[in-house]
């Protein structure tokens, strides 16, 4: 039997899976939470799971999947399964460095969030054929791929964080990200945050 817990800040997303988790045979759950700093010290404390799902956001202040993953990953912690409605490069790209063992859209057919589910409990990598096609369509454009720390950095600018706030929460200086920054204005040939940020969306590099 395959123990899994899930962690989703939507009451009504946690009862959906729950019920398609318990209604097969091989599998069930154990834990539900709604903050990622709840999973955390479920983990912590050594508590059953051979699976996690996880959704990436769970709004300001919060501790987010991405971070909460590669926490769980370098605790040798169990297998995350990310589970979620944003499907940005910066997004993917952020699980999967971090250490995800699977990443799904919340609209993959329940069949493949079981399937999943049972290769992530065997250690085995999954990825959605959606998020496949993302990093297969960034591959082939390598001419506006930005490097993970600028899309992370990005992503935070899409947030309406500023430089300093951005330096402390990576604990890196403020000329950094600066220079971070500079390198995608060059790769996406623009002059501004705004103007970053908003090709970065119409490219599917940022969640729009």
């Amino acid at each position: 039997m395959i123990d899994v817990v899930l962690t989703d800040d939507h009451p009504v997303v946690r009862a959906g899976l729950r019920a398609v988790i318990e209604s097969e045979p091989d599998m069930h759950v154990v834990e539900e939470f709604g903050t990622a700093e709840e999973l955390l010290a479920h983990v912590r404390r050594g508590g059953r799971a051979d699976v996690l799902l996880l959704d990436l956001q769970f709004g300001p202040g919060r501790l987010g999947g991405a971070d909460a993953t590669r926490q769980i990953v370098q605790a040798g912690g169990p297998p995350v399964l990310v589970l979620t409605t944003y499907g940005s490069d910066a997004d993917i790209l952020t699980a999967v460095e971090a250490g995800a063992t699977g990443y799904l859209l919340k609209d993959a057919p329940t069949d493949e969030l079981t399937s999943a589910i049972r290769a992530a409990a065997g250690g085995a990598v999954t990825l959605g054929p959606a998020v496949q096609a993302r990093l297969l369509d960034r591959m082939r454009r390598p001419g506006i791929s930005l490097t993970l720390r600028e899309l992370e950095i990005l992503r935070m600018v899409a947030l309406g964080r500023s430089n300093d706030a951005i330096a402390r929460e990576l604990v890196v200086s403020r000329a950094t990200v600066k220079s971070h920054l500079a390198h995608a204005y060059d790769k996406l040939g623009v002059q501004s945050r705004t103007e970053a940020v908003a090709v970065a969306r119409e490219r599917g590099l940022l969640p729009s």
